[in-house]
């Protein structure tokens, strides 16, 4: 199958001209300088510590505005991001109990209204996530939160430089899980009036960068905190400046009429225009992966394995890297081949229609007698690449053996609501996939999270309802494994089995494509999802 580029253009719209954007940013650009960055988003990301619109919110607004207990290391391009010290400056494990974690607080970190960072401020972030009947208690929190630290049962401040945290099984995969928990303060939720939708235009945190302004549909405005603990990571900006802008072509428009300087995901067919126009262009592997995400519980066409292997192997995915402009690297699982967990694949999906077909048939189905089915996805989002163009090229491929797609569209910040929700609530439609990208950058995000079986929604991200005994067990070796080389060899198992049951559609790894101004310097595009924007300056 040949896939032309120009299709990614197909219902873009057209580029607006200069000045067309709903906001006026003359102004922004300060001296001191000021990046401007249009999000594919299509909302400011909440500024509660626990942001919404997936991975790129907290990117834009997690890592800024707050800090996490445990950090990842940003600062490299040549390898992939690693956790290192945040507000803890350490953490273990209680060896008479692996269920119990101590943290040790960092000394000396300050809000940015002054006020010193203690233990109680700890506690109530995880009141705040977790803590249901707690006054503090904040759903919108616990939406995003909750699923990240899935076994947390317990925490308390043993003393103010000293937190304690409790799981309900061991989990060795824990320090991960709180790196997505920003650290807030009691005091500036109560000067909000103990609200948390007033808080949202005062946040305060203890991050890099302090709130300056939140307008939720238009844009927010963060400016450097000079007082920052870490000297390293002062940002050199002024001032950095977030629009939501969906829609690619109208981030294109953004930054060749100067409006922003960066863009997230450019459309490939922009991306030679822009490099002819003196655009920076700044791609890199990172842990990703865009699949289509199958429900295999009961009532579901997707419990046959047959099916879910016909459908893999009907996806051309050469095709679609030519597609996208060779912004891609070509579905290989839940990771990229070459991963330390898919470094040795037992089995690699190919492009092989009779063999596709051969399944079909013995599934039932055929062209002329298809399967007919519903899958949710999104206009746009983080990760979500070029997402309508890419799913009408998937609804084509797998027509071709006898598989009819129709799609259920939603705007990306309610997409992961109903993935939430689990596949049979009626939020869902009657979907039977879903057509969700998502960081795998550890054991847990990567593939626990949905596979376990008691981390059904709203416990957990296993949506589709998969239920297995040997993936269970496995999944208990893993979390109760502490030494990285022999988790890494479980984790390599387990994405094998992954792999071989085709428990998901794998299409692609996103090679993460950024545009710029060329007055943009000092960024280096780490191999995460998360990005620190501390270093970046931008130029007269």
């Amino acid at each position: 199958m040949h896939l032309r580029r120009r299709g990614l253009l197909r219902g873009a719209g057209t580029l607006l001209a200069a000045g067309a954007l709903p906001f006026d940013l003359a102004q922004a650009q300060a001296a001191g300088g000021t990046l401007r960055v249009g999000m594919t988003a299509a909302a400011v990301p909440l500024t509660n510590g626990v942001p919404d619109q997936g991975a790129e919110g907290h990117r834009f607004m997690g890592v800024t505005i707050y800090d996490q207990l445990v950090h990842w290391d940003l600062s490299k391009a040549d390898a992939p991001a690693v956790l290192v010290p945040g507000l803890a400056t350490e953490w273990r494990v209680d060896p008479a109990n692996p269920k119990r974690w101590t943290f040790t607080l960092r000394q000396g970190v300050k809000f940015h209204d002054g006020k010193p960072l203690t233990a109680q401020d700890v506690v109530f972030s995880f009141d705040r996530v977790l803590k249901t009947d707690a006054p503090h208690f904040d759903q919108r929190a616990a939406a995003f939160g909750r699923v990240r630290v899935p076994t947390v049962v317990a925490w308390e401040a043993l003393d103010e430089q000293t937190i304690a945290i409790e799981t309900r099984t061991v989990d060795s995969t824990l320090p991960y899980g709180v790196s997505w928990i920003g650290i807030v303060q009691q005091g500036a939720w109560e000067a909000a009036g103990r609200n948390w939708d007033a808080y949202m235009a005062k946040a305060v945190g203890t991050g890099p960068w302090r709130l300056e302004s939140f307008n939720i549909r238009e844009r927010a405005v963060l400016t450097r905190n000079a007082e920052y603990w870490d000297a390293k990571r002062v940002p050199k900006c002024e001032r950095l400046v977030l629009l939501p802008l969906a829609e690619p072509n109208t981030r294109v428009a953004a930054l060749r009429s100067n409006q922003v300087d960066w863009i997230e995901a450019p459309p490939a067919d922009a991306v030679p225009s822009l490099r002819q126009a003196g655009f920076t262009i700044v791609t890199n592997q990172y842990p990703h992966n865009w699949t289509w995400q199958l429900a295999t519980a009961e009532g579901s066409p997707w419990r046959d394995v047959r099916v879910r292997r016909a459908a893999n192997l009907a996806i051309d995915r050469a095709a679609m890297k030519d597609m996208l402009g060779g912004l891609m690297d070509e579905g290989a699982g839940l990771l990229p081949l070459g991963d330390p967990w898919n470094s040795v694949p037992k089995f690699k999906w190919a492009h092989d229609l009779p063999a596709a077909k051969r399944l079909m048939a013995e599934a039932g189905f055929s062209p002329r007698n298809p399967l007919r089915t519903k899958i949710g996805i999104s206009t746009s989002g983080s990760g979500q690449m070029q997402p309508m163009a890419m799913n009408e090229a998937v609804q084509q491929m797998l027509k071709e053996i006898g598989i009819e797609i129709e799609f259920e569209v939603f705007e990306w910040n309610t997409l992961l609501t109903i993935w939430r929700d689990g596949w049979k609530a009626p939020s869902n439609r009657g979907i039977t996939g879903i057509n969700i990208s998502f960081t795998a950058i550890d054991p847990f995000t990567a593939m626990i999270r949905f596979l376990r079986s008691d981390l059904t929604p709203p416990a957990g991200n296993n949506w589709g309802g998969f239920s297995s005994p040997d993936y269970d067990a496995l999944i208990g070796r893993i979390l109760a494994e502490f030494d990285p080389a022999a988790q890494t060899r479980l984790m390599a198992e387990l994405h094998a089995k992954i792999v071989d049951d085709a428990l998901f559609l794998f299409v692609a790894h996103d090679l993460n494509p950024r545009a710029m101004n060329r007055r943009v310097q000092g960024f280096v595009q780490a191999r995460s999802w998360f990005q620190d924007l501390t270093p970046v300056r931008v130029g007269s």
